[in-house]
């Protein structure tokens, strides 16, 4: 309870209107939306041409393998993305997470 009552008390001490005008939190802030900003891109693109290439084209509809066509891979590269994107961004988040931390300690000094 002690432990709570200590992160309350800290939490009232922090500025976070002095945070944000910082300008230490405006650069973590451009360097994690030139991180989220091109792999969000990437993966409305990658997600939305699936159905794009299957409704106006038919090269997806050729055979890759006997009987599974290209279709099928791609379409389960999607997963595949999905997952890689996730794991990239999970590591990526514990270093955005570290960094908020130090500028809002920085504060309150």
């Amino acid at each position: 309870m002690a432990q709570k009552e200590l992160v309350t008390s800290s939490m009232k001490e922090i500025d976070f209107v002095k945070v944000e005008s910082s300008p230490q939190f405006k650069q973590f802030l451009s360097r994690k939306n030139k991180f989220i900003v091109p792999m969000t891109i990437f993966f409305m693109i990658f997600y939305f041409l699936l159905p794009i290439f299957t409704s106006y084209t038919k090269f997806l509809n050729t055979s890759a393998f006997g009987d599974i066509s290209w279709t099928w891979i791609f379409a389960f590269s999607q997963f595949v993305m999905v997952w890689v994107l996730s794991g990239i961004y999970v590591k990526k988040a514990g270093t955005f997470d570290k960094e908020a931390e130090q500028i809002i300690q920085e504060q309150l000094r």
